[in-house]
């Protein structure tokens, strides 16, 4: 049989031997929006005004003779250069020592040949080029981000002219608010809007964790996690009625810049924007020479860039001073990438999960918290759980099992939520699954001197999910324990149980296990064997403190699909 084939039952192609791999790197790659016009400053452009200009001469431009200087901007920025580069032009030409191509910073990044000249639309860009690039002066141009969506519903996410990723996030979260954003490694917007929103997340909380948890729960619900602004914008404004598919465009992160050059031109649907209050972040606009520049282009550079006036900058929507109070960029490229590249790894999937907890008495241990407070495991539980409950999706079906005997004769675990939808109503009262699993998370108790059968526990779940495995779904088992088997009838060798595992396990219907060690104690070896023998994965969090972190950490590696 081929090393790769499409899974039946996920639908997925993955190698045969391992359902679950981490990506550790993510090559960014943009189509260009073009190539310039040898020499030409004049750029073809769309009928459209906010559609990106191209970078192929107009059919009716003249030849030019080769460029001095080339030039790589951001195609909102890219008209002020050119129109900054005609002025370099002899009299009575259209041609010029400067060419002027406009192009998304993540084209620039992945190109194999870079331009003189490099004015992106933020200079996180020039940190991921290492040293390739030095920014002259200050930034050319600045535009706060604004979350913006259609008019009539700006009153559910900005409210006395102002709003947050909070309540953004809370929004999505209830599904209230239809949230897209666009994607953080091919677009300016996308890659400043989830380091803001990451920001902001840690600013409610100590635990980075929660933080973390929080955030990945705003990606979870996004109805579009691809969202380029300038095409959303470009479709709105050829709307010629207000009609439901304008109002599907829900909320979405863009520029100022974007949204007033928005609302100065012809539109039927109108869309109303503020800044986050909570983690203000800006595009800017960094005039960026590169590395070897020789003196004659130099000359030709500092020409352009004093011909680039603080008046053409701001006619065109943007603003010459920076935002007071942005945040500012980090000054580590990972603090930028890691983020983008976890959001960028999250995959939407439809997913069977049983959640196995352990309720053993070693879990009401005494251990410090993020903030040095005494708690307890089972206290730290209850708090990431609750959060860790709103990041399922709605095409989620779960069920939750508590393991451990308070009693010799006691069963191995208990059935506290059977497997169904989480948006389904449990029972008579209307309460969801979603519900029920946020109250059971605040109820959790340990139960003091409490056996872990451990063991038997992750035999009989994963027995229960193979007979619920279907095709195009994910089923899996997420275990989470702080010890490891022991002090219960149902003892059992890691061998006998590793046998057992092996013999009940059906290739045709897998079922991953996904297993939390909480704390020193946990017998991370048994997990990761278990995790091993199912194509799953083993996560410690050493120090209790961390368990959001390792809930995230779960949270991923059961979205990152190959």
């Amino acid at each position: 049989m081929a090393d790769t084939a499409q899974d039946a039952w996920t639908g997925q192609h993955r190698p045969r031997s391992q359902f679950w791999r981490w990506m550790l790197a993510v090559v960014i790659v943009l189509i260009l929006l073009g190539a310039a016009g040898v020499g030409a400053v004049l750029l073809q452009r769309s009928s459209s005004p906010l559609a990106a200009p191209t970078a192929k001469p107009s059919a009716s431009a003249p030849a030019c003779p080769e460029a001095d200087v080339h030039v790589a901007a951001a195609p909102e920025i890219a008209p002020v250069i050119e129109e900054a580069a005609r002025k370099l032009a002899p009299a009575g030409s259209v041609c010029g020592p400067v060419a002027v191509t406009a192009q998304e910073p993540a084209a620039v990044v992945a190109a194999a040949k870079r331009p003189d000249v490099w004015i992106p639309s933020s200079s996180a860009w020039l940190k991921m080029v290492g040293k390739a690039y030095t920014a002259k002066g200050d930034p050319l141009a600045y535009s706060p981000i604004v979350i913006a969506g259609p008019s009539p519903i700006a009153g559910q996410f900005i409210k006395n002219g102002k709003t947050s990723w909070a309540a953004l996030t809370a929004g999505a979260a209830s599904h209230q608010l239809p949230v897209s954003m666009a994607d953080p490694q091919q677009n300016t917007v996308g890659l400043l809007s989830v380091y803001a929103e990451h920001v902001a997340m840690g600013r409610t909380t100590p635990d980075a964790g929660i933080a973390q948890l929080q955030a990945l729960t705003l990606r979870s619900r996004l109805e579009d996690s691809a969202a380029d602004p300038a095409r959303k914008l470009t479709q709105l404004s050829a709307e010629t009625s207000v009609s439901d598919a304008a109002y599907q465009a829900g909320i979405f992160p863009i520029t100022e810049q974007q949204l007033g050059t928005y609302q100065h031109v012809k539109h039927t649907v109108s869309l109303t924007g503020a800044p986050p209050v909570d983690a203000p972040v800006q595009a800017d606009y960094p005039f960026a020479i590169a590395k070897g520049t020789k003196k004659a282009e130099t000359r030709t550079i500092s020409r352009l860039r004093a011909a680039i006036t603080e008046a053409a900058i701001t006619k065109a929507g943007f603003r010459a001073e920076p935002v007071e109070g942005a945040l500012p960029l980090p000054d580590e490229v990972d603090d930028l990438l890691g983020p983008a590249k976890q959001w960028v790894q999250y995959r939407t999937l439809n997913f069977q999960t049983l959640l196995l907890i352990d309720t053993s008495g070693s879990m009401n241990l005494p251990i410090k918290d993020k903030t040095g407070h005494t708690t307890t495991k089972a206290a730290l539980l209850r708090q990431s759980g609750a959060t860790a409950a709103q990041l399922f999706g709605e095409d989620t079906s779960l069920g939750l099992w508590l393991f451990g005997t308070p009693a010799a004769n006691s069963p191995a675990h208990q059935e506290v939520i059977p497997l169904g939808p989480l948006a389904s109503p449990l029972g008579d009262n209307g309460k969801t699954r979603r519900d029920a699993l946020a109250a059971a998370m605040g109820q959790y108790r340990a139960v003091d001197n409490a056996g872990t059968p451990l063991y038997q526990s992750v035999l009989d779940g994963e027995a229960a999910m193979q007979k619920e495995a279907k095709p195009g779904t994910v089923t899996l088992v997420i275990v989470l324990t702080d010890g490891d088997d022991g002090e219960s009838k149902y003892s059992m060798s890691q061998a006998t149980f590793l046998k057992k595992l092996a013999a009940q396990r059906d290739p045709q219907r897998p079922v991953p296990i996904i297993g939390v060690g909480y704390g020193p104690t946990a017998d991370m070896k048994a997990l990761g064997a278990m995790a091993g023998a199912t194509g799953g994965q083993a996560i410690s969090a050493i120090n209790p403190a961390d368990l959001a972190s390792a809930m995230a950490q779960a949270f991923l590696a059961a979205h990152l699909q190959q």
